[in-house]
């Protein structure tokens, strides 16, 4: 629901009384802060419900007839197969496969396709019910792995600690006390932390060892619970089938290695350490004495929890039925008597494009009844009002050539007369949270205040824009595709931001096609390489570019140079390449067999979000933003070529690659392999919604 909720997709729950379940229970408290706070909606039992797509989960719920039939029309009916029918002892222990199947079935019609939840629950269907006809891919969990992760700064004590956590099951512990013992040592050289079911171990072992910490279920919370362990081991009866393995996904994403049985593998490739119980005590050693192969474990596991298990994998899985994220240009003015919610967003960028591009990515998706004002120290406002926007200027403390001080005070009244001339309801500010802006939102405390705060940050710098940042009611951050491989200030404090998908100004489905593209900026037959090296390194790219361009003339390439819309200083102009001024670049990004670009934010989600082939080099010398950081992470993950030192000969042996067909054609397969979607619709979704859920009286 939260993945569905950052697309900006509306998700109706219906409520179905269970059978299996022992009594009647209320709502879960997860399920009524969802409802609260609108990130879903509650179908009444008489209101009939019309939807693209009806997902069922929990066979189980099915045992018996329903009392009321709930009124669902749907295109689609999905039945996750969330729990095996039984175990390996007894097949049919918990259900009839064949007589769930009729049910629904009758319910839904015979078009409902039945989606197993893993290989394991997958494989004991077939032996059941070998005719079963199954969906070919598995509807698995997904994870929200930003939540969960945590910096860990070392070991968590003087032994390793090994730990588990869940529901409190018999059939989630091995049945031979020797197993246990060998899984969850009870000597003094390791500790052991259990949440929930640890006193099961303990009835089987007859006495609780002196090393062991059992914390009843529900006591901590797992997040916090898996930041006081080093090692998640995990096993359980043989007679078991375990449908997934949920928390063994949550200790992945919390940065916790796990060490389960040979079994799970199919469903956590090469992201756990597979063994027996007995393979516990010398798996752990290994690990505990090698921190650089622990952090490489935690790594690769964080990775592959992202990349197969995060909420991108549930909406490319959408998208496969018709179902996306509705982007769509800001909507008219609502006419009448309806007076419009207005966003005012406000922005400091001075050379390029970047943050009032995200701001008008957001701003052109909010809903019908909001409309956006764009206020910016850069002279991209008229960029901002040729894409249709209100736009308000706001002088820059150089172009005013004043002190702090003065320039503080300029700011802090120049916003206070653009909210009382718009009356926002909101104010979203993309920018470092200067003096002025913070005395201003501490002026309107009847506002809501939003910092959208870009992540990346370098290593060791900007802590103290964080602290300032605090004077924000909200922190809305646009997602990284190399998250993984941020070292800056705001991981820590990123469990206090909404956080959306890379934010791009255009949609996929926006840019034109290759034809056109070439057509619009006159380009003829031949390959043609886009060069984007950003607007605030002008003097130290003159050198690269002209290297670049002689390199790649005389492979048959036509040059292009794209232009910041508000550079002060021109491009170097290099013989034989054409210079464009265009916005939004994006738009034409099919012209091009390859791009040799800066790493800045907007151009490396787009470039990679698009799969088109590129060459990043990162520009080194921003203050704040880890573009190298960007860069290399790309390069690790085989979605481009980076060149960190345009200087050397490194520059000549990555072009050399770009130029090969084959090369261009792996790395665009492997930005397609690897795609994510656009946050914008769901950063506008969520921006609309604040006013109603966060009003706050002067």
């Amino acid at each position: 629901m939260h993945a569905q909720a950052e697309a900006a997709l509306s998700t109706v729950l219906v409520h179905v009384p269970s059978p299996h379940q022992p009594r009647v229970l209320p709502f879960s408290p997860r399920i009524s802060e969802l409802l609260r706070d609108g990130v879903a909606t509650l179908a009444r039992d008489d209101e009939p419900v019309s939807c693209k797509l009806l997902l069922v989960r929990q066979p189980r719920i099915f045992t018996e007839d329903l009392a009321t039939l709930p009124r669902i029309t749907a295109e689609r009916t999905v039945m996750v197969i969330n729990q095996a029918p039984g175990d390996v002892g007894n097949p049919f222990r918990y259900y009839d496969f064949a007589a769930v199947r009729d049910r629904v079935h009758r319910y839904f019609g015979d078009t409902v396709e039945w989606a197993p939840i893993s290989s394991q629950v997958r494989d004991q269907v077939r032996q059941v019910v070998p005719d079963a006809r199954l969906a070919p891919d598995d509807w698995h969990e997904i994870i929200d792995v930003a939540h969960w992760w945590r910096d860990r700064d070392g070991f968590v004590g003087d032994v390793p600690v090994i730990g588990r956590h869940g529901r409190g099951d018999p059939v989630k512990w091995p049945i031979d006390p020797a197993e246990i013992r060998q899984a969850y040592p009870v000597t003094g050289d390791v500790r052991v932390r259990v949440l929930g079911g640890g006193e099961i171990a303990v009835e089987r072992l007859g006495e609780k060892p002196d090393n062991w910490d059992v914390v009843r279920f529900g006591a901590e919370e797992p997040e916090e619970f898996l930041r006081t362990i080093d090692f998640f081991v995990y096993f359980h009866d043989p007679d078991l089938v375990e449908a997934f393995g949920r928390t063994i996904l949550e200790a992945m994403a919390s940065g916790v290695p796990v060490i389960i049985g040979e079994h799970f593998r199919p469903t956590f490739a090469d992201a756990a350490l597979y063994g027996t119980p007995a393979d516990v005590p010398r798996l752990v050693a290994e690990l505990y004495a090698d921190p650089a192969r622990y952090r490489a474990v935690v790594s690769r596991a964080r990775e592959f929890a992202e990349r197969r298990y995060g909420h991108q994998s549930h909406l490319a899985r959408l998208a496969d039925f018709g179902i996306r994220s509705r982007i769509s240009p800001a909507a008219p003015a609502v006419p009448g008597s309806l007076k419009q919610r207005r966003v005012l967003m406000v922005s400091d960028n001075g050379a390029g494009m970047g943050h009032i591009s995200r701001l008008m990515a957001i701003g052109r998706r909010l809903p019908g009844d909001m409309s956006a004002v764009i206020a910016t120290q850069s002279y991209g406002a008229s960029v901002a009002h040729q894409e249709g926007f209100l736009t308000e200027y706001i002088p820059s403390r150089k172009v005013l050539d004043a002190g702090l001080a003065r320039w503080t005070a300029v700011l802090r009244a120049r916003l206070a007369h653009l909210i009382e001339l718009h009356e926002p309801s909101v104010v979203a500010v993309d920018c470092l949270p200067h003096p002025g802006i913070v005395e201003a939102v501490r002026d309107h405390p009847e506002i809501v205040w939003v910092w959208v705060r870009r992540a990346m940050w370098q290593r060791g710098v900007g802590a103290d824009w964080i602290t300032e940042g605090k004077v924000f009611d909200h922190v809305l951050e646009p997602g990284e595709f190399a998250a993984i491989a941020d070292e800056g200030p705001t991981v820590a404090d990123r469990a206090s931001a909404f956080q959306v998908a890379p934010i791009t100004f255009l949609d996929e489905s926006e840019l034109l096609d290759r034809e056109a593209a070439k057509r619009e900026l006159d380009l003829d037959d031949r390959p043609a390489v886009l060069l984007q090296l950003g607007a605030g390194n002008i003097n130290d790219i003159a050198s690269p570019i002209a290297r670049i361009c002689t390199h790649l003339s005389g492979h048959g390439f036509q040059l292009v140079l794209a232009e910041s819309t508000i550079a002060t200083r021109p491009m170097p102009r290099v013989p034989g390449a054409k210079v464009v001024k265009i916005y939004p670049v994006s738009r034409y990004l099919r012209a091009f067999d390859l791009t040799i670009s800066a790493a800045g934010y907007n151009s490396f989600h787009e470039q990679i979000g698009f799969a088109i082939p590129t060459v990043f080099l990162p520009n080194t010398a921003t203050r704040l933003d880890d573009q190298r950081g960007r860069a290399r992470f790309a390069a690790a993950t085989g979605v481009a070529l980076t060149v960190e030192d345009p200087a050397s000969a490194e520059l000549e042996e990555a072009l050399d690659q770009a130029v090969r067909p084959e090369v261009r054609a792996g790395l665009a397969h492997r930005c397609r392999e690897l795609g994510f979607g656009n946050g914008g619709a769901a950063a506008a979704g969520w921006l609309s919604g604040l006013p109603a859920n966060t009003w706050r009286m002067a």
